[in-house]
């Protein structure tokens, strides 16, 4: 087991017996990233049988479900495609936008699952973005509430407030996951039904939306063991 030796003003000089948590969530969300940058790279260079770009995919699936009021932007980086439902707006990477892979119209397919879910009012959506504001603002003040409580002498109260605010960010990944793996589900079938993609291109779709979901996946996981790392490390002070 992997120990790390820590100093803070209250507890003095010890070794955090968790710090393989921490470890571990790295590593799972290392390989995860890696996963689906190679599984995206191999089908990238697989053009589909319809010629489609990601942005005329993109367009066809929204007019079939119904949807005209979503505008369908690019926006710079690779793999950085997201749905803006505040702004109805379906953003597409570089990388996706012009492409006519089958793993680019994939990409393309998972963000028009959202407008979808958004359209149809699915509830984990609303509730992900009901929550987003809670979540951010308990990301961005765990840690320091966290460091403050050690540094005045060990508070506590303090202590356990951040614990608090971080949980709402691990609440949030977690409400991500069936969002997520929804969209992909969407995304599949409409693809499949619409005609954009055949036979063995469905396939590899799903490759390409099951590396992304990894990602998901393993941000889920290392949020959990750093949230249980805090507790069973500042209970087992508390206790002691």
């Amino acid at each position: 087991m992997l120990n790390f030796l820590y100093f803070s003003p209250f507890y003095g000089f010890y070794f955090d017996p968790y710090y393989w948590m921490i470890i571990v969530g790295a590593l799972l969300s290392i390989a995860a990233s890696m996963k689906v940058k190679s599984t995206f790279s191999k089908y990238s260079k697989v053009r589909s049988m319809s010629g489609m770009t990601g942005a005329t995919a993109a367009e066809r699936i929204l007019r079939s479900a119904g949807i005209y009021d979503v505008q369908i932007q690019r926006v710079s980086g690779s793999l950085t495609d997201h749905y803006d439902s505040r702004n109805k707006v379906l953003r597409l990477s570089d990388s996706v936008y012009d492409s006519t892979s089958v793993a680019a119209i994939g990409v393309a397919a998972h963000e028009c699952g959202h407008a979808i879910q958004d359209q149809r009012g699915y509830v984990p959506l609303k509730l992900r973005s009901a929550i987003v504001p809670a979540a951010n603002l308990g990301a961005t003040l765990s840690w320091p509430l966290i460091f403050i409580g050690i540094l005045i002498g060990g508070s506590q109260t303090l202590i356990t407030v951040g614990i608090l605010m971080f949980s709402l960010a691990v609440i949030f990944q977690l409400v991500t996951l069936p969002v997520e793996f929804n969209a992909s589900s969407r995304a599949v079938a409409v693809l499949s039904d619409t005609g954009i993609l055949y036979g063995d291109e469905i396939r590899d779709t799903k490759r390409v939306l099951g590396a992304a979901a990894l990602t998901y996946v393993a941000s889920a996981a290392a949020s959990i063991l750093q949230l249980l790392r805090l507790v069973l490390l500042y209970g087992n002070r508390n206790r002691d």
